[in-house]
Parts: C-alpha cells; sequence; structure tokens
C-alpha cells in the first residue's frame, strides 16, 4: 500500500492513536512509580512498603467525589478491604476516625531488609535517595512549595535582606544567600559553624549569643545594632529570640538592611549643614557688630519707633548667630567629633560654677536656683569639661526660660551605683506626654499659649542627647503639665 492509498490516513490515525496510548500509559506508570516510592497510603497516610501498595480508583470530583490530585492513588491492603467491606457511610467514618487518632504518631518505616523500624531521620533519608534515584530514571520530579518546609526554605532564600538563624548555643543553622553577600562570605558558605565564621563584628556576635541564650527578658528591648563590613558598606542588624511552644528560647534570628545609601545621605547633610552654617557666621556677626555700634551712636538721635526697630534686629541676628553655633556643635556630635580628650572632671565644682553663672538669669525672674550634693565627695567623671557645661547649662537654661517667675529650680546630684546622677527638676510649664518621646528631635518644639514667646531653636535638647550618648550615659524626662519636669542624667564615674 503506497502513500496515496485512501486506506493510509486511517492508517496513519490509528498508528498515533496506539503513539498516544502508550505515552499515557507511560505517563501514568511514571506517576505511580512517584507515588509508589513515597511509600505511604493515601487513607490512613501510614508508611507501605511500595510492592505493598496497591491501587485504588477515586471518583472524580465531577461526579461527587472528593479532590485529589488524580483519580488513582496508593493505598495499602487493609484499608483496600476496609473499603471494600464496610458501607459508605461506614468508610467515611472510619477514615474520620483514623485520621484524627493518628495526627500525633510519628510514622516510622520497616526497613525492608532486616525488618527492623527506622526513626523518622531514616525515613526522611530513604524516601529522597528514592526520589533521587526515581529523578535519574525518569527526570525532576516537581515538587514546588507543596511542604512546609520546602516553603520555608524557599521563601527565606528568595529575601532582599540578610537571614540568619541561630540555635541556643549560637551556632549558625540557616543562612541565605544574602546574608552571605552582605557580609562579604565566600560562596560556598554553609550553615553549621561557630559565629565567629560567618561575623567579624566583636560587638554584633556578642549580643547574638546574649539573645541566643535568652538573656534579654523583653524581645522589643534589644536595639538595632549598626556595624561596618568594610568599603564603606553600612548593615543594620536586628536581633530577636525564636521560642518554642512554651516560649523556651530556642535562639535566635537576625536580619541584615543594608544602610549604606542612608549613612551617604547623612554624611552628606552633615557636611552640607557645616559649610553653610559656617558661611553664614561671618556676616552675621559683622551685622550684629554694626547694628549694635549704630545703636550706640544715635542713642536719643531718632524716634523711638525707629530705635525699636533696629533693637529688634540685632536681637534676630543674635538669635540667628545662637541658631548656627547650635547646627555646627550638633553637625560635629553626629560626627563624633569631641571638643578635647575626656580627663577627669570634677562634676560637683563645674555644677557650682553653671549654678553661680545662671543665677544672675534665675535672679532677674525672682526665681529660686539651688544646687543639692552629697556631703561626701563624688568620684570624678572621665568626659569632656566643655560637653558637660554644654549638657547642664543648657538643662538649666531650659528651666530657667519655661518656669515662671517666682518659681523654683532644683540640681541636685548623688550617686547611683557605679554613676553619678544629676537631674534638673523644675515647678514650670511642663511637657504633656504626647509630646516626650520628640523633644530630643531636632528642631522639635513644644508649642503652647504659655511657651509660643519663649525663643528657641530647638537643638538644644538634641545637642544635650547627642553629648550624653558620647559620654556613655543616660538622659530621660519626666514630667507633667503645670507640673514641671525632671530630666536625668547619668554618668559612668572613673573606676579605681
Amino acid at each position: 500500500m503506497n502513500a496515496f492509498s485512501p486506506y493510509a490516513y486511517d492508517l496513519d490515525e490509528a498508528h498515533m492513536k496506539s503513539e498516544r496510548r502508550k505515552a499515557r500509559e507511560l505517563r501514568a506508570s511514571q506517576w505511580w512509580k512517584r507515588r509508589c516510592a513515597k511509600g505511604f497510603c493515601h487513607y490512613c497516610g501510614q508508611p507501605t512498603l511500595p510492592k505493598e501498595l496497591t491501587m485504588d480508583h477515586i471518583v472524580p470530583i465531577a461526579r461527587g467525589g472528593k479532590s485529589t490530585k488524580g483519580n488513582i492513588v496508593p493505598a495499602c491492603k487493609a484499608c483496600n478491604n476496609k473499603k471494600k467491606q464496610l458501607l459508605p457511610m461506614e468508610w467515611e467514618a472510619y477514615l474520620e476516625d483514623h485520621h484524627s487518632s493518628s495526627q500525633d504518631i510519628v510514622p516510622t518505616a520497616v526497613n525492608e531488609e532486616n525488618g527492623m523500624k527506622d526513626g523518622p531521620d531514616k525515613e526522611k533519608d530513604r524516601q529522597q535517595s528514592e526520589d533521587r534515584s526515581l529523578q535519574n530514571e525518569y527526570g525532576p520530579i516537581s515538587t514546588g512549595l507543596g511542604t512546609g518546609e520546602s516553603q520555608i526554605h524557599s521563601i527565606i532564600h528568595a529575601l532582599p535582606n540578610g537571614v540568619m538563624v541561630t540555635d541556643a548555643q549560637g551556632r549558625v543553622v540557616l543562612i541565605n544567600p544574602t546574608f552571605i553577600q552582605q557580609m562579604d562570605l565566600p560562596r560556598n558558605t554553609v550553615p553549621g559553624r561557630p559565629l565567629e565564621a560567618y561575623i567579624n563584628d566583636v560587638g554584633l556576635r556578642h549580643l547574638v549569643t546574649e539573645v541566643s541564650q535568652g538573656r534579654p527578658a523583653d524581645s522589643e528591648s534589644v536595639a538595632p545594632y549598626e556595624f561596618s563590613v568594610g568599603n564603606d558598606q553600612y548593615l543594620k542588624a536586628r536581633i530577636r529570640p525564636v521560642t518554642g511552644v512554651e516560649q523556651v528560647c530556642l535562639g535566635a534570628a537576625v536580619t541584615l538592611e543594608d544602610i549604606t545609601a542612608l549613612k551617604v545621605l547623612d554624611r552628606l547633610k552633615r557636611e552640607f549643614v557645616a559649610k553653610v552654617s559656617h558661611e553664614l557666621r561671618s556676616p552675621l556677626s559683622t551685622i550684629h557688630e554694626i547694628l549694635a555700634a549704630v545703636l550706640s551712636d544715635i542713642v536719643g538721635q531718632v524716634s523711638s519707633t525707629d530705635e525699636h526697630l533696629l533693637s529688634r534686629a540685632k536681637e534676630k541676628t543674635q538669635g540667628l548667630i545662637a541658631l548656627i553655633g547650635d547646627l555646627l556643635d550638633l553637625s560635629r556630635i553626629e560626627s563624633g567629633a569631641v571638643c578635647e580628650a575626656p580627663k577627669p572632671v570634677n562634676l560637683e565644682g563645674l555644677l557650682e560654677n553653671i549654678v553661680d553663672f545662671l543665677g544672675t538669669r534665675a535672679a532677674a525672674k525672682n526665681q529660686d536656683l539651688v544646687l543639692d550634693s552629697p556631703q561626701e565627695p563624688l568620684p570624678t567623671v572621665n568626659a569632656d569639661p566643655l560637653a558637660l557645661e554644654s549638657i547642664f547649662g543648657n538643662l538649666i537654661t531650659n528651666a530657667i526660660n519655661y518656669t515662671p517667675d517666682n518659681g523654683n529650680i532644683g540640681v541636685c546630684v548623688t550617686l547611683s551605683g557605679s554613676n553619678i546622677q544629676v537631674q534638673v527638676i523644675d515647678n514650670g510649664f511642663g511637657i504633656e506626654a504626647r509630646h516626650l518621646d520628640k523633644i530630643f528631635t531636632s528642631f522639635y518644639r513644644v508649642k503652647t499659649e504659655k511657651t509660643r514667646y519663649i525663643t528657641g531653636t530647638g537643638l538644644g535638647l538634641p545637642i544635650v542627647k547627642g553629648l550624653v550618648d558620647s559620654l556613655g550615659g543616660r538622659i530621660s524626662v519626666e514630667s507633667m503639665p503645670n507640673r514641671g519636669s525632671t530630666f536625668t542624667v547619668l554618668l559612668p564615674t572613673v573606676s579605681e
């Protein structure tokens, strides 16, 4: 029969159907082998050897059956016999009871060679080896994100931020490729080694170890840690404990965020502010001196209105000069520059000089400014004297400005453990609770009907906090409206 025979088309069609049928049978065989290789019954979920599994047909969902991935599933002999013996309603009840009773049972596999039961780890290894053998024989088996473990690993590996997880002993158990890249580690780096192999920064290693062992009682108290990995690259690490069911610390989770761009912007901002402020201070100082000379020469020669305008111009110029000075101070503090090298300072004597100097300003408002110090001499503080004068000078000046006439201001100095505690207490206007977490922000000022006419730059408290932090101390505030405020500064003493 040649190719032009009228029966050639029918033969080709039959041949194609035969080939398609063989391909379907081959795919079904491969699919069936993959399902049986898992070694689990579709109904009871118990591990069973592949040779003891049988094929069971399920009615498709289109005809009232339950939804499954295929209409042929592996079943063990026990479930297959039960399904044949029980009525449909009894079979459904059997499945529900069996699933509810077997959810908490850890499956164990039967070793085909010696009949011994293997643990879940050996069962997992056996399944992985069978999957590899099937993959070599029939091609890759697509699993996707079907299992919980696969989902977690795939998501963590796809995160744009670096992730590292440690156990309770501080040993690394999980890292993702972004962490390896951000920490400039070799590409073939794998988990399972101590922290020293992954983190060079000593402070970060200590913090991760502390959190891994569950030392911080409150996870929110662990502040972000900023560090550099060289080549002008800066990272911010956030560490949180990993807790179990009974809130027992099992380790720590570390996430890294690249803040290099933010650091560059901060540096550019500081440089811009410092340059502009430096360029403006000289002409403003000249204008201020000229206004002062003019005012001294025209006393009694011009009208009171003109004299008032010149006085206001001189006052505003002085305010701008003070603002520029504060900007320069804040820029130096943010850049880490200190006026002088730290040295032991007698804090009690320094506070006496500040109180005596500002006593005249307090007396002008009929305020009582008092220094309360202990009878016994206090230990010295290792700090820059100019920084201490700026800290307490700003705090006492604020207390004078924000306390009405005839008010009381107290400076109390005590020894608190290994720190010296200085409290500046006033009975002035006070601060509402909603402003307390913002008053140390640059240019933030609390405006009320009582304080709207008080001049200021909004940089005094940010400068104070920056200086206290640079000295290794802490500052806090307690205040109530119309009751006054208490600013508390803790400074470490010089160890003997």
